[in-house]
């Protein structure tokens, strides 16, 4: 068991490293990383223009359980929403526009891995 959750963490991490140099290939400064409150936490905080992206990272090795944008319930994007506002009241409370951004990472056993950006992910 220890094993196995040892890989997810590491499925994960790297599949959250796979997405911040997707975003920064796409023009975005990464502002933050695993930020962590009492409530929660946000995968990656990025900027483009003038929009903050509060972006939640789902990594999976197989499909076999269902596509990673499944896993982002109403729940989910309500609890990032929340957690997007306390970061924008303890850091800088007049951000013009910010959005909840999903991106789904396929890390298969063999081949590329596979990247995919929802913007604007809403219920």
């Amino acid at each position: 068991m220890q094993e196995y959750v040892s890989n997810r963490i590491a499925l994960g991490h790297r599949g959250e490293d796979l997405a911040s140099e997707h975003l920064v290939g796409q023009g975005y400064r990464i502002l933050d990383r695993n930020w962590r409150c009492r409530q929660g936490e946000i995968d990656i905080i990025a900027t483009r223009g003038n929009v903050v992206a509060f972006v939640e990272v789902k990594t999976r090795s197989t499909l076999a359980y269902g596509h990673p944008f499944e896993a982002i319930t109403p729940t989910k994007l309500a609890r990032l929403r929340r957690l997007a506002a306390r970061w924008c009241a303890d850091n800088d409370p007049h951000i013009p526009v910010i959005r909840i951004d999903v991106i789904a990472v396929l890390l298969p056993y063999t081949g590329a891995p596979q990247i995919e950006h929802l913007a604007g992910a809403h219920s």
